[in-house]
């Protein structure tokens, strides 16, 4: 079944609702991060389409990721609990649960407003060029998972 789709204003309404439901004291269900470093982790993705502040894979990497990850990243499987991440990802430093709230917020409604033609055909930071519908999957599937995680 396709996931919902990220760029249209009704999910990523819905997505922010979810985020506005986390407090503070949320809890995970699985993992080791509390929910403002999930919140950070979250940001990450964003980072990586926005802002340019992660080094990017060489060549090799790159193939490697593509071969073995994109599918798993880009698909409608979900993520399973306590997976893998890449260490970009790993946040273990202490976040402001209220700034990451936020710059998700913006990202969310940069992403919503820019759309699907914007990112269709768009490459990203590790996978090279993606479908909309890749994108699509990526960000909600990935949101939805650690939105999961706390209970919202």
């Amino acid at each position: 079944m396709p996931l919902p789709n990220i760029f249209t204003k009704t999910v990523s309404d819905t997505i922010v609702k979810r985020i506005e439901a986390l407090t503070f004291s949320a809890q995970p269900k699985w993992g080791k991060m509390n929910v403002a470093q999930m919140l950070a982790h979250c940001n990450v993705t964003y980072e990586m389409i926005y802002d340019d502040i992660h080094p990017k894979p060489n060549a090799v990497m790159k193939f490697i990721l593509k071969a073995l990850i994109k599918s798993k990243v880009t698909g409608e499987t979900p993520y399973k609990h306590n997976g893998k991440t890449a260490p970009q990802f790993i946040i273990t430093d202490t976040k402001d649960f209220g700034v990451e709230k936020q710059r998700l917020f913006s990202y969310i409604t940069k992403t919503q407003q820019l759309g699907e033609s914007y990112f269709d055909g768009k490459s990203s930071h590790s996978f090279g060029k993606l479908t909309k519908i890749e994108w699509s999957n990526m960000l909600y599937k990935h949101l939805d998972h650690h939105l999961a995680q706390f209970g919202v």
